[in-house]
């Protein structure tokens, strides 16, 4: 969740959606399921690469922090969880999925975050197959938490791996020892986790490619049923940043970073892994990450919890980025939300594409403009898109054409 939040219209008060929002064919059907993001804001230090939205202790002290308290976030975040039954009313769709991330949500007791998950069972119900995600860093969590969180009804959990070489950790400001994360794996799936990923990081400076080989066959080697693997992007205004301007660590290039997916798309495709989305990788569909797939399909979900962002039926909007005024809003028994927008029948075609199209699935061609046609013909043409699909009507990006997705994308939308 990035730090930065748009501009954007007012949130009424109470929250209240346009009539429209509510009733967005087909909003209420089983079609377009409804998930839950619910953003924890702690960490314990920060990372020199991180821009999202988290705060260590030390940051909140003396800036409200006792509504910001991690003592009584659970009870803070079921409050907007409870706002929300009453913002969708008689919507009733219970939620397929619940997304527990942060920050470092398990800096908090299991119990807490069983809790927060709690408060979405009473208030919306959980679907028979609803997904159940935390994620969790793997110097925060044991044997009992995981055995406690599976039995509070999580069935699907998510380990900030990043890398198993010490050097990168180091760079990355990573706290954990090689080797901890696969030991979650094996904790986790002996408390009963169906799902388990790993997330990894590439690119990071001084990473070889033989650092990155080591981390994926170290990952695999675990047995995890999913991996994400994302290129290390540097943002302004990190620790990360500003010691590569000062020359102490060297920047990656975009070779580099090419030459790396590369790698990933080849050991993780050998070891049974596929591709469905750009930077995620599954062993069967079962493993795929329902709650990103809410995202990448426009579905609707709600987002609980300081910056946290949520969509439902062409609404967006975005809640106060400071937990002490995220919880002095709720605690006034007003919204938290800071700003929304109402997007347009064009905004939407024009998502759909932008991430439809990094999807194994693809994007309709129907979604394309003449302009966007012409250009989906000379992405064929140069072996950017997959040739069957095509002729059935979608555009699915080829390894290639993954490589260069921003823009493949930026051509398909005018």
């Amino acid at each position: 969740m990035p730090s930065a939040l748009p501009d954007g219209e007012p949130v009424p008060d109470d929250g209240s959606l346009p009539v429209r929002a509510l009733y967005d064919p087909p909003a209420a059907g089983p079609e377009r399921p409804l998930g839950f993001y619910l953003h924890v804001p702690y960490c314990a230090t920060r990372c020199g690469y991180c821009d999202f939205n988290t705060y260590t202790a030390t940051e909140l002290r003396g800036s409200g922090g006792v509504l910001a308290s991690r003592d009584n976030y659970a009870a803070t975040l079921t409050d907007e969880i409870r706002l929300a039954r009453k913002v969708l009313g008689d919507d009733p769709r219970p939620a397929r999925t619940v997304f527990v991330g942060g920050g470092t949500p398990t800096l908090l007791p299991a119990a807490d975050l069983v809790q927060m998950l709690d408060a979405v069972r009473s208030e919306f119900g959980l679907a028979d197959d609803a997904e159940i995600t935390t994620e969790a860093n793997p110097d925060s969590v044991d044997a009992a938490y995981l055995s406690e969180l599976r039995e509070g009804g999580f069935n699907r959990i998510s380990f900030g791996m990043q890398s198993a070489e010490q050097h990168v950790l180091k760079i990355l400001d990573r706290t954990h020892t090689p080797g901890r994360p696969e030991a979650c794996v094996g904790e986790a799936r002996a408390a009963g986790f169906d799902h388990i990923n790993l997330d990894l990081i590439y690119g990071t400076p001084g990473e070889s490619d033989d650092d990155w080989r080591a981390t994926l066959d170290a990952a695999i080697g675990a047995g995890p049923d999913h991996v994400s693997a994302y290129a290390l992007i540097v943002e302004e205004g990190t620790q990360l940043a500003r010691r590569i301007r000062r020359g102490e660590v060297p920047m990656t290039d975009d070779d580099e970073h090419a030459d790396r997916y590369l790698i990933a798309e080849e050991t993780l495709s050998k070891a049974g892994f596929s591709w469905y989305e750009v930077s995620n990788w599954a062993t069967t569909d079962a493993g795929r990450c329902l709650h990103n797939e809410l995202y990448w399909r426009g579905a609707d979900w709600w987002g609980a919890g300081p910056g946290a962002h949520s969509h439902v039926g062409g609404v967006r909007w975005w809640n106060a980025k400071h937990p002490g005024a995220y919880a002095a809003a709720l605690a006034a028994g007003n919204s938290p939300g800071a700003g929304r927008e109402i997007l347009a029948e064009e905004d939407r075609r024009v998502e759909r594409i932008l991430l439809e199209l990094r999807l194994s699935d693809g994007c309709p061609l129907s979604l394309l403009h003449p302009a966007g046609l012409a250009a989906a013909d000379r992405a064929l043409a140069d072996g950017l898109l997959e040739r069957g699909p095509y002729e059935r009507g979608c555009a699915v990006l080829t390894l290639r054409g993954r490589l260069l997705a921003d823009a493949v994308v930026r051509d398909l939308v005018d």
